[in-house]
């Protein structure tokens, strides 16, 4: 055994941790998550009330973070579990008490300095392999918008806030980001 070598973290090590505390366990390394700014806030409330509102009366659902979402790999007993920024779940046999099981239909994150590189490279192929349809990152430091239509290929789209953007997994919502205020 080398000197180097880690324990990877189990399911039981996450729980250990409480249901007050932030966390994501991705391939056994967990990751503490701080709170959100009042821009990252901002932007959360307009997806959310934008989606929420498109959503009222359809069976799909919208829920952010804190939400769990478990990602079962069948050769392995942890899961990975995130807590996305924001994601919209069609199938509601996924959803449960403890949050989703399986992937939502489109996921959200939206960027800080601390999470950039786990949005946009631990998680990009996470939430690829596990089925989710659609993956958004918004950054607001160089208000940029980068959409993936995962079940087809990983080529990004990349908008800026003064784009309107189609949502592919939800027929006609198109959301505006020029209606985005940060002041």
């Amino acid at each position: 055994m080398s000197l180097y070598e880690t324990k990877k973290a189990t399911l039981a090590d996450w729980e250990a941790l409480g249901e007050d505390v932030r966390v994501e366990l991705i391939d056994g390394e967990i990751y503490y998550m701080a709170g959100p700014s009042a821009t990252h806030q901002r932007i959360l409330n307009f997806l959310q009330y934008t989606v929420y509102g498109y959503l009222k009366g359809k069976t799909c659902e919208v829920f952010s973070a804190p939400f769990d979402v478990y990602f079962q790999h069948q050769e392995e007993d942890t899961p990975n579990i995130v807590q996305p920024d924001l994601m919209v779940i069609c199938d509601r046999n996924k959803i449960t008490k403890k949050g989703c099981i399986g992937a939502p239909d489109w996921i959200i994150e939206v960027v800080s300095p601390s999470t950039a590189h786990r949005d946009y490279l631990t998680k990009l192929p996470l939430y690829a392999e596990h089925g989710v349809k659609e993956y958004w990152i918004v950054n607001p430091m160089n208000e940029t918008i980068t959409t993936y239509r995962l079940m087809e290929e990983l080529t990004p789209a990349v908008y800026t806030f003064r784009d309107t953007i189609k949502v592919h997994t939800l027929a006609d919502l198109r959301i505006d980001f020029t209606q985005l205020d940060l002041a």
